[in-house]
């Protein structure tokens, strides 16, 4: 079982589905942990966004998360501006990122093509403000698995909310193939158990629902040495798990995904996994 989300920009399509090479969503449109990119976001300097977005895109993203969440930011504001001059900017579809449904119809209402609206949860007040507003603009949508309790701890639960998610928006009018679960990663820093809890949950949405998943994989290594090691190892495994549009920070990882989908058969004789050695030699000057 396995479905197919369709998201565009003005002037590409890109296609997200299992047994399809893998989806990057690039992540550093956000500036959670970037001080210089929040500081330009407080002072409405573009430029910082701009340079992130070309440089994303350059690395091999498919598609943009764009978030403007940070203290002293009005998300309502500012996110249709950093939307539009993303969409300006770069060709890649865009994936809304924001919890506050304002902030989101906002972006929606500037942003051309066919973005995915990140994101919804399985907490009441979630699916009552985001699903209407995703089914009148007819978007896919990132479900995140958690409720008012917070995130399970074990992957059962996790399930429990994707299937709550996945009926909600069936029952309004939201079809199956366009939402993607994300059944959230966690820093094996404060629990080496986390990394296995979340691809249990992933291998299970796949099997039992079917759907497209991705997840803020850069989490599984917080406050560790090494990251893009780390996180490359977890990435690999995730994608033999099910996940199909991961969301990362592309430049670090993009080698170890071409790597994974090579491995999985889904880069016929290695085109991708050469063309983008050769890329980084030539970058290199070698």
């Amino acid at each position: 079982m396995s479905m197919e989300t369709r998201v565009l920009s003005a002037s590409r399509e890109v296609i997200i589905g299992g047994g399809r090479p893998t989806v990057l969503i690039g992540e550093r449109i956000n500036p959670t942990g970037k001080k210089r990119l929040a500081e330009a976001l407080r002072s409405g300097d573009l430029s910082v966004v701009r340079e992130e977005a070309l440089a994303q895109v350059a690395a091999g993203a498919d598609i943009l998360d764009v978030n403007v969440g940070a203290t002293g930011i009005d998300e309502v504001e500012m996110l249709p501006k950093v939307v539009e001059a993303v969409a300006a900017t770069v060709d890649v579809p865009l994936c809304i990122d924001s919890r506050k449904a304002k902030a989101l119809a906002a972006a929606i209402a500037v942003c051309p093509g066919r973005p995915i609206v990140n994101s919804v949860t399985g907490e009441e007040a979630s699916l009552e403000e985001i699903l209407p507003l995703v089914k009148e603009h007819g978007l896919p949508v990132v479900g995140l698995s958690l409720d008012e309790k917070g995130i399970p701890a074990d992957a059962s639960a996790r399930l429990e909310i994707a299937h709550k998610i996945i009926e909600r928006a069936e029952a309004a009018g939201i079809p199956r193939h366009d939402v993607i679960i994300d059944t959230l990663t966690l820093s094996l820093g404060a629990n080496v158990k986390a990394g296995l809890t979340t691809l249990e949950a992933t291998r299970r949405v796949r099997d039992e629902l079917g759907v497209n998943q991705t997840q803020g994989c850069s989490n599984i290594s917080h406050g560790l040495p090494n990251r893009p090691a780390l996180t490359g190892a977890y990435l690999a495994m995730g994608i033999e798990a099910g996940l199909t549009c991961p969301t990362v920070d592309v430049a670090l990882v993009r080698l170890a995904v071409l790597s994974a989908d090579l491995v999985l058969g889904r880069d016929n004789y290695a085109m991708r996994f050469i063309a983008a050695f050769r890329e980084m030699q030539k970058g290199s000057g070698e």
